[in-house]
């Protein structure tokens, strides 16, 4: 029995790997234009390679007056593997957009442009950063929650009581000591390379491993970055 010709057609696209396509719908025109695009939040989060970012990024445009202008374009840019939604749209009463953005499949710090344009076409571009973490730095992510942000994060959360405030020392940003070195604060303490005693060793409270994935965590979120011989921003 011959199969139908549809029939046939299907399985040879199944085979070739196609896949649903999305349908793309016009944008809508913009009811007024703005002179300049600012943050109101959204940047310097951090996430696992391949998830939405826990908060939404959120911008506004303003006029000339720096008032917020409501109907205006903004378009939401970054690199390859990244997703915006939506991905434009017009702002609402007070001049802001908001889009859910997930990160790209490949960890690393990710430039995400949010752009709007005057009535004459001129584009205000506004640029952010955010940061996504593999396994490993995943991992550390979770061991500095746990073990290093009660001394080394200022914000107080409901949480957690920041206690940086009452050390003689404030905690080192770690973007110019050696991996080597890292290590050897995190296992034996602050003592091991002079630093304050404050820092105290966790050589017998994690492992070999998770005091890696801890220093990896710590690179990655570096600020400003830590120096490296690789790629530090995800590729368009």
């Amino acid at each position: 029995m011959k199969r139908p010709l549809q029939w046939s057609l299907c399985l040879a696209l199944l085979s070739a790997g196609c896949s649903r396509s999305t349908v793309k719908t016009a944008a809508p025109p913009p009811t007024a234009y703005g002179a300049a695009i600012t943050e109101v939040s959204g940047g310097k989060q951090v996430a696992a390679a391949g998830v939405t970012l826990d908060q939404p990024v959120i911008v506004q445009v303003n006029d000339a007056q720096g008032n917020g202008v409501t109907g205006a374009y903004v378009e939401m840019l970054g690199p390859a593997g990244v997703s915006f939604d939506p991905a434009s749209g017009l702002t609402d009463s007070s001049g802001q957009f908001t889009s859910r953005v997930s990160m790209g499949g490949v960890a690393g710090r990710y430039q995400l442009r949010a752009v709007t344009r005057d009535r004459s076409g001129k584009a205000f571009e506004l640029k952010l950063e955010d940061i996504a973490l593999d396994y490993q730095q995943v991992l550390g992510r979770q061991l500095s929650q746990q073990y290093c942000v009660r001394c080394h994060d200022p914000e107080s959360s409901a949480e957690r009581v920041s206690n940086m405030d009452n050390l003689t020392t404030k905690p080192h940003t770690f973007n110019k000591i050696a991996d080597a070195d890292m290590v050897a604060i995190i296992s034996h303490g602050g003592r091991a390379l002079n630093k304050s005693a404050e820092m105290p060793p966790y050589g017998n409270t994690l492992s070999k491993a998770e005091i890696q994935a801890l220093t990896a965590y710590i690179r990655a979120i570096a600020d400003p970055p830590y120096p490296t011989k690789g790629v530090t921003y995800a590729k368009n």
